[in-house]
C-alpha cells in the first residue's frame, strides 16, 4: 500500500492521532519555555529557582502518568483524550490568572501531566495498538502533531509577546484547546479497531508472550533501554528549557534564535519519515543503538557555536535524533513486549522520560547558579549519549534473538 493510499484509508485515525500531539505542546517544555524570562520576572526567581519548580512539578507528572497511562487499555481514545484535552485547558487558564509564586509548581504540574504525558501518550499508544502491519507509518502521522506546534508554535508565541502580555497568550492557548475537543469527537465517532496481519487484536512480543506491565518490569531489556529513554528528554528539555538565557549568553537576540527552530523542526520530519520506513522495513530493534548518535556531535556543535549557524546545525542534528526518539521506542515496546498491555507498560515508560524531563531542567539550573554555564555542560551531555549508546549494543542484540526466536 503507497504512503497516499494509507493516510487515504485511514484519515479520522491518523488525524487523531496527530491533533492530540499537536495539542500536547501546550505542555511541553520548547513551548512553556518561551515564557521563561517573564515567569522568572513576574515570580522574582533565580535560573536554579524557576528550574527547580519545574524539575517538582514535572516530576510529579511522572508519578501520576505511572498510573493514568494504564487508562489507555480501559478507555476509548475519543473519551480520554476528550478529558486530557479539557484538563490541559484549565492548566492554561489557571497560568494566565494565577499570581502566588506558592501555586507555580501546581501549575506546571498540570500542564506537564495533561500536556507532554497524557496528550503524548494517548496519541503515540493509539498508534502503536492500531497499526502493526503500518505502524511506523501512523507513529510518523502522529508526530507530524509534535512537528507543527513546535515548527510553528513557538515563533509565532514569541512573536505575539510583542503585543500581548504573556499571561494573556495563555488564555490563547486555553481557547484553541477547547476549540479542538468537538473536533477530536467528530473524527473518532468510529473508533478504529486494531487490525493486523494475522487477524487477531493483540500481537505477542519475545518468545510468543503477551507481556504485562509486570513481567517487562522484571526483564533485563526493559531496564537497559531506561536511560537513552530518559536521557533524551532531559538533556534535550534542559537545552529548551534554557533557551532564553542560552542565547543571551551567545549573545543573541531570543527571536533570532526562535527562527532557526524551523531548520531544527524541518530535519525532524524528514527524519522521522526516515524512520517511520525503516520502522516498516528493518524493525525497531535493529535501529534503536543508533539514534542517540547525532546528539553527541549536536551538544559538541552548540558549545562551540561562535554564530547562530553553528547553532542551527547542532539544531538540525537534535531534529535527526528527534526523528528516532518520536518513532523507535513506542514501536521497540510493542515489537518486544506485545500490544495487549501495551498502554501500562507504556504508561511507566512514559513516566521515565516525563521524570527525565523533570530532572534536566533543575539539575542545568542548579549548575547554572553555581558557575557551571551551559555551553560547559553540553560537553558532558554529549559524552552521556556516547555511554548510553554503547550500553544498548547487547542488550538489544540479545532480545532480538528472543524475538526472532518467537516468530
Amino acid at each position: 500500500m503507497s504512503f497516499v493510499s494509507f493516510l487515504r484509508q485511514n484519515a479520522p485515525w491518523l488525524a487523531a492521532g496527530a491533533l492530540l500531539s499537536f495539542l500536547s505542546s501546550f505542555g511541553q517544555t520548547f513551548f512553556i519555555a518561551i515564557f521563561a524570562g517573564e515567569i522568572r520576572t513576574t515570580y522574582g526567581l533565580s535560573h536554579g529557582g524557576w528550574g527547580s519548580i519545574y524539575t517538582l512539578g514535572t516530576g510529579a507528572s511522572a508519578v501520576a502518568v505511572l498510573w493514568a497511562g494504564g487508562l489507555t487499555d480501559r478507555f476509548r481514545v475519543r473519551a480520554l483524550g476528550s478529558v486530557v484535552i479539557a484538563g490541559l485547558a484549565v492548566a492554561c487558564v489557571a497560568m494566565a490568572l494565577n499570581g502566588s509564586v506558592l501555586v507555580l509548581p501546581v501549575l506546571v504540574f498540570l500542564l506537564r501531566f495533561f500536556g507532554q504525558g497524557m496528550a503524548s501518550h494517548v496519541a503515540i499508544v493509539a498508534m502503536a495498538r492500531w497499526f502493526t502491519v503500518n505502524r511506523g507509518r501512523a507513529l510518523v502521522v502522529a508526530t507530524f502533531g509534535f512537528i507543527l506546534g513546535e515548527a510553528s508554535l513557538p515563533i509565532t508565541f514569541v512573536w505575539l509577546k510583542r503585543f500581548f502580555d504573556w499571561q494573556q497568550l495563555w488564555l490563547v492557548a486555553a481557547a484553541i484547546s477547547v476549540a479542538m475537543i468537538p473536533v477530536l469527537f467528530l473524527l473518532l465517532r468510529q473508533e478504529r479497531q486494531p487490525q493486523h496481519a494475522n487477524g487477531n487484536d493483540a500481537v505477542a512480543g519475545m518468545l510468543g508472550q503477551h507481556w504485562t506491565r509486570g513481567q517487562a518490569l522484571r526483564h533485563p531489556l526493559f531496564w537497559a533501554l531506561i536511560p537513552a529513554i530518559m536521557a533524551f528528554p532531559a538533556f534535550g528539555t534542559a537545552f529548551w528549557f534554557h533557551q532564553v538565557h542560552f542565547a543571551a549568553v551567545k549573545g543573541w537576540d531570543h527571536l533570532s534564535f526562535v527562527t532557526v527552530i524551523p531548520l531544527g523542526t524541518a530535519v525532524f520530519a524528514l527524519s522521522t519519515f526516515t524512520y517511520g520506513w525503516a520502522i516498516d522495513r528493518f524493525g525497531a530493534a535493529r535501529l534503536m543503538p543508533f539514534y542517540l548518535l547525532p546528539l553527541v556531535l549536536a551538544f559538541g556543535l552548540h558549545w562551540y557555536a561562535p554564530s547562530l549557524v553553528w547553532s542551527a546545525v547542532a539544531i538540525m542534528l537534535m531534529g535527526v535524533a528527534g526523528g528516532g526518539q518520536a518513532t523507535l521506542p513506542a514501536a521497540c515496546w510493542a515489537e518486544f513486549y506485545g500490544t495487549r498491555h501495551l498502554g501500562a507498560i507504556k504508561s511507566t515508560v512514559a513516566a521515565f522520560m516525563v521524570l527525565g524531563s523533570a530532572l534536566g531542567p533543575g539539575l542545568s539550573g542548579w549548575l547554572i547558579d553555581l558557575g557551571l554555564d551551559l555551553p560547559a555542560q553540553y560537553l558532558g551531555y554529549g559524552l552521556v549519549f556516547l555511554v548510553i549508546s554503547v550500553g544498548m549494543v547487547g542488550p538489544v542484540s540479545r532480545a532480538r534473538s528472543d524475538l526472532s526466536s518467537s516468530h
